[in-house]
C-alpha cells in the first residue's frame, strides 16, 4: 500500500511487523508514537489484532484512520461493544470484486472468496452517520506491469 500512497500524498513514513522493502520493521502498537503525531494512520493490520490497530490509530491520527479489512470485521458483540457503538467508521467502503491478498508479495494470478472493505474513521466528521460505499471493479484499471516486478 504504501508505494501508491505515496504517489498520492507525495509523503508516507510505513513500517511493518516484516521486512517487506519499504520502512523499517516497527510494531505499530508498541512503537512510542504521541498521541496526534500523524495526519492518517492507513493500515492493513493482521485480522486477529484489527481491534487493538484500531484503537491505537485513532490516539496516533490527527485526522483520520483507515483500515483495510475482512468485511467480516463489521461482525462481533465484542467489536460492536468495543468500537462500532460508540466510534463508528464513517465511511465503511466494501469492494465489489474479491481483492486478492498475499503475505508479503503481490501475486497477478492470486484470487479469493474473502471479501474486503475499507473502514475510515474521518475526525473532521465526527458525530455524522456512517456512510455506506462500493468500490467499483478498478483492479485491471489500476494495475501496472510494474507494479508485479521485484
Amino acid at each position: 500500500m504504501s508505494k501508491p500512497l505515496a504517489e498520492y500524498f507525495g509523503k508516507v513514513e510505513s513500517s511493518d511487523a516484516h521486512h517487506y522493502g519499504f520502512g523499517p520493521i516497527r510494531d505499530f502498537l508498541e512503537y512510542p508514537f504521541a498521541a496526534g503525531s500523524r495526519d492518517w494512520v492507513i493500515t492493513n493490520p493482521p485480522f486477529r489484532l484489527a481491534e487493538q490497530f484500531v484503537d491505537r490509530a485513532l490516539t496516533v491520527a490527527r485526522i483520520g484512520v483507515a483500515i483495510l479489512a475482512r468485511t467480516v470485521f463489521l461482525e462481533s458483540a465484542g467489536r460492536y461493544e468495543d468500537i462500532f457503538q460508540h466510534r463508528p467508521p464513517t465511511i465503511f467502503a466494501q469492494f465489489v470484486e474479491r481483492v486478492p491478498m498475499v503475505k508479503g508479495r503481490l501475486d497477478r494470478k492470486a484470487s479469493t472468496a474473502t471479501g474486503y472493505a475499507w473502514f475510515v474513521w474521518d475526525k473532521r466528521q465526527q458525530g455524522e452517520a456512517p456512510k455506506l460505499k462500493w468500490v467499483p471493479p478498478c483492479r485491471k484499471a489500476l494495475e501496472r506491469d510494474a507494479d508485479y516486478v521485484s
